[in-house]
């Protein structure tokens, strides 16, 4: 078993859309972060290469907006926060400024990495996304 778990927590009320939107976005952010959970390149039977995944199972959860920023605020493990100023955000610019003068920006998303029972304790009463 793996010391380390991964675990991505959504909005409850999200469409569809917006759900596989910021599962992407903290995708590409916890690949940049944490290149060390990319497995290596594999070839199928044909010789096509596939380049490496996450080597860890990634449960998709569903919580409360403010059970979110509870998450967000949760110390010991590593949390990539995705909020609606991110979401509605044309350029990363508009992102960057907007952000600063929000104070508490309302969560769409958070992936959480860390050590698995700290990741486990944060999450075990949380339902999968259906």
């Amino acid at each position: 078993m793996l010391p380390t778990k991964l675990a991505l927590v959504l909005r409850d009320d999200l469409p569809p859309n917006l759900a596989a939107n910021a599962a992407v976005c903290l995708g590409l952010t916890l690949g940049a972060r944490l290149p060390e959970i990319l497995g290596e390149d594999a070839e199928d039977a044909d010789g096509t290469v596939h380049l490496g995944l996450n080597t860890h199972p990634v449960p998709v959860l569903t919580t409360s907006a403010e059970h979110l920023k509870a998450l967000h605020r949760a110390e010991g493990v590593l949390k990539i926060g995705f909020t609606e100023v991110a979401r509605r955000a044309r350029t990363y610019p508009d992102y960057l400024e907007v952000l600063a003068g929000t104070e508490d920006p309302e969560f769409v998303a958070i992936a959480l990495y860390g050590p698995r029972a700290e990741v486990t304790r944060l999450t075990r009463k949380l339902p999968l996304m259906a």
